[in-house]
């Protein structure tokens, strides 16, 4: 199969490369996919460049996300035959050297949820799990930090299919007209206003329930000041500042909890919900689905440095079929 791995981590240029390796076999419990999309996301690019860990493996396939076709069907399967539409996470993830960035991937079924036919890619359990993991949060006030990224869209949308009021945060008017077309009842441009003092009149002072943050460290003393009581701020990314000090008086005064978030180590049970309840939402309707730029799988180095980049608006796909 034709795939793209890396040996030692750096730039992409320098480190990834394309070539052809063995395509895998379906083991017990295990379905195989001849992928269509891999999703490229900020963590496979931190992974990538040695910038979260040491390489975990001698050879890594890079990328976590994907949706595909399943070609085969391991002994004792019974969710999945061949023929399913699918996506997937935790492609790459600890506990596994091979991605998404290949034709094909062999992976346990409890990871993979059936597509309907007109997506192609994942739909945001990292949003899910930063708005559901706490439990509803119907009638809450939801702050989506980064509301028009590929996460923050998606934590917007499925916001307010749940049933929350949401605040949406961005940096451009273009993006604030991204998360308004995704629902969001109030966009703040926190370059140009005051993120606390809109946030806090929209809640009339009471404060947020819940925070689904892209950027914990960067947006911290805001945030602090903007939180209800007993409310939850749920953590998918820090690079604003990665080694933040935690004022835990603050956080003990108002009952805070901080979640932080990284999908391969969620309980079992909370991802299955996830997928469960996106399975739903996308069924409920239509759904908006932002793609910031699209590539063939021997373009996946260019892939890495448009997520790299930090200005895309959407999710950045690797077309493995071409």
């Amino acid at each position: 199969m034709r795939a793209v791995w890396y040996e030692r981590t750096g730039p992409a240029a320098k480190v990834l490369t394309f070539g052809e390796m063995p395509a895998p076999v379906a083991a017990a419990g295990e379905v195989r996919i001849r992928l269509e999309a891999s999703g490229v996301n900020p963590a496979d690019v931190g992974r990538r460049g040695g910038n979260y860990r040491a390489m975990e493996y001698p050879r890594v396939i890079p990328n976590s996300d994907g949706a595909g076709i399943i070609d085969q069907v391991g002994d004792g399967v019974k969710r999945f035959k061949v023929g399913d539409r699918v996506w997937l996470f935790n492609g790459q993830r600890n506990g596994r050297a091979f991605g998404t960035a290949a034709e094909y991937i062999t992976l346990a079924e409890h990871l993979v949820t059936p597509l309907p036919d007109h997506l192609s890619f994942d739909p945001g359990m990292t949003a899910w799990c930063g708005l559901f993991a706490d439990g509803p949060i119907v009638g809450k006030t939801v702050l989506v930090t980064g509301g028009a990224g590929a996460v923050g869209h998606y934590a917007v949308q499925l916001a307010k299919w749940g049933g929350a009021e949401v605040i949406a945060t961005v940096s451009s008017s273009h993006k604030a007209e991204q998360a308004r077309r995704a629902g969001a009842d109030l966009v703040i441009n926190y370059k140009e206003e005051d993120v606390v003092a809109k946030a806090m009149a929209f809640t009339h002072q009471r404060g947020v329930d819940r925070v689904v943050d892209v950027d914990f460290g960067g947006n911290l003393a805001a945030t602090l000041k903007l939180m209800a009581v007993n409310s939850t701020i749920a953590v998918y990314a820090t690079n604003g500042n990665r080694n933040p000090v935690v004022p835990m008086r603050e956080l003990m005064e108002k009952c805070i909890a901080l979640r932080a978030l990284v999908l391969f180590a969620l309980p079992p049970p909370l991802l299955a919900a996830a997928q469960a309840d996106i399975t739903k939402w996308l069924a409920a309707g239509p759904r908006l689905h932002n793609i910031a730029g699209q590539f063939a799988l021997s373009e996946t180095a260019q892939a890495h440095l448009a997520v790299e980049k930090g200005d895309k608006l959407g999710t950045v796909i690797v077309d493995c079929a071409r």
